[in-house]
């Protein structure tokens, strides 16, 4: 089975998602982000595809540009003069063509150059559709394996030491 790596424009889709839109008009944009890492970590807690989720980092005079591990996804801050297409484009470039590489991005220029390096083009709006399902899941998954609300010793035994148990009751 090839490798599978989803790349994320961050400020991209911060700006294309409403939830996180609105939190960078009423909060702040350091929010947003914090908010679409949370996002992006538990959507991998059900995929198993590498996350790399890309900021541009190219305004900020002296930038050297960061990579580092948030949970279980890597989190990318470009160096000066580099935006997050020309990284995203560098990456996809350089990956073995056997690998599945995803782009989510929302920029329709990029998504037509990475389509024509071999990666499959992702809509912001396809990868909130993903994420949606993903927490769907992870909820559903937590429904069906959460303890009982008694949490009683009788609710972790399984049916032969049950059986013991209920001898020994009734011999009282």
């Amino acid at each position: 089975m090839a490798k599978e790596f989803l790349l994320v424009d961050g400020y991209n889709i911060i700006h294309a998602w409403s939830e996180l839109r609105e939190l960078v008009e009423d909060v702040s944009l350091e929010s947003a982000r914090q908010r679409l890492m949370d996002i992006l970590s538990n959507y991998k807690g059900t995929k198993q595809a590498t996350v790399i989720l890309v900021f541009d980092g190219y305004l900020v005079k002296g930038n050297i540009g960061t990579v580092y591990e948030y949970n279980n996804i890597f989190v990318v801050y470009t160096k000066e003069a580099e935006t997050a297409d020309h990284y995203i484009e560098r990456v996809v470039t350089s990956m073995p063509k056997h690998y599945k590489v995803r782009v989510a991005t929302g920029d329709g220029l990029e998504q037509l150059i990475i389509y024509g390096q071999g990666a499959i083009r992702m809509t912001a709006r396809e990868l909130w559709n993903e994420v949606t399902a993903a927490e769907t899941e992870l909820r559903e998954r937590f429904i069906r394996n959460r303890p009982p609300k008694n949490n009683i010793l009788a609710d972790h035994l399984d049916e032969e030491a049950l059986a013991w148990f209920e001898e020994l009751r009734r011999k009282k």
